[in-house]
């Protein structure tokens, strides 16, 4: 493991500083620091100012309205943002800009690029994700939405889950299949499809913490245009393959250091309950501290070998593993550390379902109750932990695989079967 920066990185860094200073309001503490209420407004603002300073898509070429800087750009421009506990973008801008964005500069025709990664920056489109479904959440590729193609038009039956920020989005991308003779992980294609149309119905989940940040889309004789197919038909899952690992690409820069952040408001809370003269409570701190530390080396492996050129591979099970049932245990440790201020929720709650609640956050037992069960999400979504471990043990460490019953056509396989 080496991470150094160059010196135009390092001069890099400071414009982006810079930038912050200039451009974040006084006083600025982090945007867990803003009232609920105002975030959304806030944040629909500070995207338009990235947009006009080119600090959306930093590694996009040029001509498609990227910056066109390096990889080691990139990653001084999260840690920076992440430092500053400001937001990289909108609440889309993961699927559109990181996810299906970079799959379209990738996998996509000149005519889709020209057309779609405009529309994505300047926010014109709202992008989310159509992959899991009930019975093709941890097995993706068990996926059962059916898509065929009538005249110039592809028509989509079934349902997706867990789409988060559904409800914001008009477009979706889709993984369907277009094949049902086909091996499950063939037949697959990968479409975009846009979700104003009375063939998609979103509906929210509401979740254990009372917000519904996530849904479900139902898809009913929807249309999108023949030209929409991003690879091509049948290619669909090593698109997905592609996509997911843009997924994870900026979490070894940044979530060092939002965990790192939240340990310190931990560390504050015990201070403040007088929690941190109890030696379990100190004993068990430290233990969370060590794990972060752990966590900021595993990560600059990980960019390490991003800014050597290597994309991402299997090995990122380890750092979704790792966060994840680490989250778990420091959010416990809150609210011991919480006592009977635990039971009732009071104060500001965190904006976003997914994590740590963001930088500034007050040490409110609503920020801690509902990140507390939030967490107990992070060892299901975007994989199970289960999965990971299967990953790691067949593809990392090179155990044997273990029996498959769903070889063959996937119209054969018996759970398929609609």
């Amino acid at each position: 493991m080496e991470i150094s920066y160059p010196p135009q990185a390092q001069e890099f860094r400071r414009s982006v500083q810079e930038f912050l200073q200039s451009n974040l309001p006084s006083g600025w503490a982090g945007i867990g620091a803003l009232p609920s209420e105002d975030v959304p407004e806030f944040t629909n603002k500070w995207r338009k100012t990235l947009f006009q300073a080119n600090y959306l898509a930093l590694a996009w070429p040029k001509e498609y309205g990227g910056a066109g800087l390096s990889a080691m750009e990139q990653v001084v421009l999260a840690e920076e943002f992440a430092k500053a506990g400001a937001p990289m973008g909108g609440p889309n801008d993961t699927f559109g800009i990181q996810m299906v964005g970079n799959t379209i500069i990738r996998w996509g025709t000149e005519e889709q690029k020209r057309y779609f990664l405009p529309r994505i920056l300047s926010g014109e489109d709202l992008w989310c994700q159509g992959y899991s479904e009930p019975n093709a959440g941890s097995d993706l590729a068990n996926l059962g939405t059916r898509a065929y193609l009538d005249g110039d038009e592809w028509v989509i039956n079934g349902q997706k889950i867990w789409t988060s920020a559904g409800h914001l989005a008009n477009w979706i991308f889709v993984l369907t299949r277009t094949d049902p003779d086909a091996p499950k992980h063939k037949g697959i294609t990968f479409l975009l499809v846009p979700m104003s149309q009375p063939g998609v119905e979103v509906r929210p989940i509401r979740m254990l913490s009372g917000e519904s940040e996530f849904n479900e889309v139902f898809f009913t004789d929807a249309r999108t245009a023949a030209g929409n197919v991003v690879g091509s038909v049948g290619q669909g899952w090593s698109v997905a393959m592609t996509l997911l690992g843009y997924e994870r690409g900026e979490a070894a820069a940044t979530l060092p250091i939002r965990f790192r952040i939240e340990l310190d408001r931990l560390i504050a809370l015990a201070k403040e309950t007088g929690a941190n003269n109890d030696p379990i409570i100190r004993q068990r701190i430290a233990w969370c501290f060590s794990r972060v530390e752990v966590m900021r080396y595993l990560g600059l492996r990980t960019l390490s070998g991003f800014l050597a050129g290597q994309h991402p591979g299997p090995e990122g099970s380890i750092s979704k593993l790792y966060w994840s049932e680490y989250h778990q245990v420091v959010t416990e440790l809150a609210v011991d550390i919480l006592g009977s201020r635990a039971l009732e929720v009071t104060g500001r709650k965190p904006t976003s379902a997914f994590q740590t609640d963001d930088p500034g956050s007050p040490n409110s037992s609503g920020s801690w109750d509902t990140t507390f069960l939030n967490a107990r999400a992070g060892t299901i979504y975007a994989g199970t932990s289960q999965v990971q471990r299967n990953i790691l043990g067949e593809m990392v460490l090179g155990l044997p695989k273990e029996p498959r019953m769903d070889e063959g056509p996937w119209s054969k396989i018996p759970q398929s079967v609609n």
